[in-house]
């Protein structure tokens, strides 16, 4: 059964904003994107209401996902400050209470602490990685996929998390496009392949759909993956970051229990500028580096055997000795590895004798090796 956005909006009419007025009616509402029984929105509020908003996109989703037919709902809730407005004033306590200190006179602990004490674990996983990149265009997607298969091969349990909202790769590169179900606490049930659990917001929209979604849009999609997928007992889970250093990759750094972080390159002195920016991103908010892998390294012709350094070659692994990190690998530029991505059987698992895997299934033993303390853990 197809739902459409008039079902939608004929069920969000039904819900009271704090003021009292319509839901439809109080000019909060993004386009909705209702296909296949998969419906997205946000709420867009300004930031000194957002926690009176909070029941109201609860009640939203809970009505959508009433509607018959609805498999899949995803409800944003934005919170932007009006430009030139302060931020609320610290609240007053009671006069004469004694004792008691104005809020604003309480200091934060000095030396500020690391952000990952602040993080909540995903129940279940005991290691959460990111596979990121300065820019797009560097194969991190393709790398990610293949790490986790690499971790898989060393026996341990592995999930895919793609977290690249705007760009979404891994349904291509996995072969997946059916859509999640729901569990009986209706928490997303991630898709498997190659003993892999696997979801990415691809599952949940059409691939030429244009994700036009702001920053705190991102964080609350990114979230509800995190939070709203029934990941079970993983030993890692792997996510596919969105390319760059922005706003979102910062606050999901800060936000996700991040136990390292691996940064794909190519050897050319563009790419790696943009890497330094992401090594840099990592260490701020205290996420320890697991290491470079530097992707596209060389051409080996497959009739000769003649290499040839179309990027360059070593940028790298020079970078990795220069701000002291590991180097994990380098994995070059090849037909196969192109062809069994495009095709969504990855090369770890089409070819794991080849040597294309074995690169891939090297660089996970050093990431590994690197994680057993917190694996051990679990």
């Amino acid at each position: 059964m197809s739902v459409t956005q008039q079902q939608v909006l004929d069920s969000l009419a039904k819900i009271k904003s704090p003021r009292g007025v319509a839901l439809t009616h109080a000019n909060v509402l993004s386009a909705i994107s209702a296909s296949g029984g998969k419906v997205f929105f946000s709420i867009n509020v300004d930031a000194a209401e957002a926690r009176a908003w909070e029941s109201v996109r609860a009640e939203a989703e809970a009505a959508v996902r009433a509607i018959p037919g609805v498999t899949t709902v995803m409800v944003a809730l934005t919170a932007e400050r009006k430009a030139g407005a302060a931020p609320p004033p610290p609240p007053t306590p009671s006069r004469g209470t004694p004792g008691v200190q104005p809020v604003h006179a309480h200091k934060p602990p000095q030396g500020g602490g690391s952000p990952m004490a602040r993080q909540s674990e995903i129940p279940g996983v005991a290691a959460v990685i990111a596979v990121a990149s300065g820019k797009g265009g560097v194969g991190k997607s393709t790398t990610a996929l293949n790490l986790a298969l690499g971790l898989r091969d060393l026996g341990l349990r592995v999930g895919l998390l793609d977290a690249d909202i705007y760009g979404p790769s891994v349904p291509r590169l996995t072969g997946l496009h059916e859509k999640p179900e729901l569990d009986g606490e209706r928490k997303m049930i991630p898709l498997k392949r190659f003993g892999l659990a696997i979801m990415s917001i691809g599952f949940l929209v059409e691939e030429e759909t244009a994700m036009i979604w702001r920053g705190p849009m991102v964080m609350s999609a990114v979230t509800q993956m995190l939070r709203d997928v029934a990941w079970g007992s993983l030993d890692v889970l792997v996510v596919d970051m969105p390319p760059g250093t922005g706003d979102a990759q910062l606050t999901l750094a800060q936000n996700v229990p991040l136990k390292g972080a691996v940064i794909v390159s190519t050897p050319q002195d563009l790419s790696l500028i943009d890497a330094r920016r992401g090594l840099a991103m990592f260490k701020k908010v205290n996420v320890p580096v697991l290491g470079i892998v530097e992707n596209m390294s060389y051409f080996q012709c497959p009739h000769c055997g003649t290499k040839s350094d179309i990027f360059g070659h070593g940028g790298a692994r020079h970078e990795a000795e220069k701000l002291g990190v590991p180097f994990l690998g380098e994995i070059p530029l090849h037909m196969v590895i192109r062809a069994t991505s495009d095709a969504g059987n990855p090369v770890v698992d089409s070819e794991p004798e080849g040597p294309h895997a074995a690169i891939y299934r090297a660089i996970a033993g050093q990431v590994r090796d690197q994680l057993k303390g917190v694996i051990a853990a679990a």
